[in-house]
C-alpha cells in the first residue's frame, strides 16, 4: 500500500468518525493548559486532573505562581511523576513568562522552548491546541502509533516522527490529528496487546496486515 493511500484513508477516517478530538486535560486558558501539560510528562491525564483544581485555587496565573516557592509548589503536585523537577520548572516558567512575555503564553514553537520544562512535545500542544496551528505533538501514545500503522517509517525519534506524518497530513487538519493518534493509542491501539478486534483503521494498518 502506497504511503499516500494509507495516509489518506486513515486521516480521512478519523476526520469522518470523529470529528470532534480535544484534549482530556482540563484548562480554562493558556497558562493553565501549559502548567497541566507540563504535569502531564510521564503521568495519566487523569491524575493530572486531579491535581490542577486545586493548584489553580492557589496559583490563578502566572504572577502568582511566580512569586511562589518551589517547596510549597511541590506539596500541590506531589503526587505526579517527578514533582521536585516539575517544581522548579512551574517556578521558572511562569517566572519567565512575567518577566519576558507580559504573563501572556507565547504561540510560536521556538519562543515557547525557551520556558523551563517546555520540550517540543509540550510546545506543539500549546501551538496546536491554543492557537489552531499547524503542529503535531509526538508523545509516547502518537509515536507507536503511527510506527504500528505505517504512518512512520523507521523513525527512531518523536522529532522524525513528527516530521513525517507533517508532511503527509494537511496543516488544517494536523492539531486534530495529534487527538485522533492519542486518543487512539490511549484506548485501541494499546502498547501490549492493540485491540484490532475493536479498530476502525485496521484495514490500512501495516501491523494488523502484517498479523493477520
Amino acid at each position: 500500500m502506497r504511503k499516500t493511500e494509507r495516509f489518506s484513508n486513515i486521516v480521512g477516517w478519523f476526520a469522518e468518525n470523529v470529528p470532534v478530538a480535544e484534549t482530556e486535560l482540563h484548562y480554562g486558558n493558556p497558562y493553565e493548559l501549559l502548567v497541566a501539560v507540563i504535569l502531564s510528562a510521564q503521568c495519566t491525564d487523569k491524575r493530572v486532573n486531579t491535581i490542577t483544581p486545586a493548584f489553580f485555587k492557589r496559583f490563578p496565573s502566572a504572577a502568582v505562581l511566580a512569586q511562589a516557592e518551589a517547596g510549597e509548589i511541590f506539596e500541590y503536585i506531589r503526587t505526579c511523576s517527578y514533582p521536585n523537577n516539575k517544581s522548579k520548572n512551574l517556578l521558572g516558567m511562569a517566572q519567565m513568562l512575567v518577566r519576558d512575555f507580559n504573563e501572556q503564553v507565547p504561540s510560536d514553537v521556538d519562543e515557547l522552548l525557551k520556558l523551563p520544562g517546555v520540550g517540543r512535545k509540550t510546545a506543539n500542544v500549546i501551538a496546536s491546541v491554543v492557537y489552531n496551528k499547524p503542529a503535531l505533538a509526538v508523545d509516547t501514545h502518537v509515536f507507536r502509533v503511527a510506527a504500528r500503522t505505517g504512518l512512520s517509517e523507521n523513525a527512531k525519534t518523536p522529532l522524525e516522527a513528527e516530521r513525517q506524518l507533517v508532511k503527509h497530513i494537511p496543516d488544517e487538519l494536523l492539531p486534530s490529528a495529534h487527538h485522533w493518534l492519542i486518543l487512539h493509542g490511549r484506548y485501541i491501539c494499546v502498547a501490549r496487546k492493540p485491540k484490532c478486534n475493536a479498530c476502525g483503521i485496521q484495514e490500512w494498518c501495516k501491523y494488523y496486515n502484517e498479523n493477520n
